[in-house]
């Protein structure tokens, strides 16, 4: 007779041992509205070199986020080396943004003002039309 909890072991060895919610205090959405998909993440360079006791208080994501960050990196690439979900890696980008241990940089279309050549959009249109 096969039991209800038979292989159940198979199926939850890809599963993360620590649930998203403990890894954020419980925590489900960033406090910062700022961060988007491609936002350009960088550890503030002494940061990134800290190994004494603040270092150590940092949870395992925190520090692998900063090891990330070394090289500039975006949200999105972040979420998936951690293997989370974005919003959960926007929680813990948040928080060392709050303590300054990262900066966050917008892509340069972002903070320039403006987006995308109308002029080159509409001839792509335009050109799609006639196809």
């Amino acid at each position: 007779m096969k039991h209800w909890t038979d292989g159940f072991a198979e199926d939850d060895a890809d599963e993360p041992l620590v649930r998203p919610y403990t890894i954020t205090g419980g925590r489900t959405t960033s406090e910062r509205g700022d961060l988007t998909l491609i936002t350009v993440m960088s550890a503030v360079p002494e940061a990134a070199v800290e190994q004494g006791p603040g270092r150590r208080k940092l949870q395992p994501e925190h520090r692998t986020i900063l090891t990330l960050c070394a090289r500039p990196q975006a949200v999105a690439e972040i979420a998936s080396a951690l293997d989370l979900p974005v919003s959960v890696a926007k929680i813990l980008i948040g928080d060392l943004i709050d303590s300054g241990q990262l900066w966050a940089r917008q892509p340069a279309y972002a903070w320039a003002g403006t987006g995308p050549d109308m002029a080159i959009l509409k001839a792509v249109r335009d050109g799609l039309r006639e196809l």
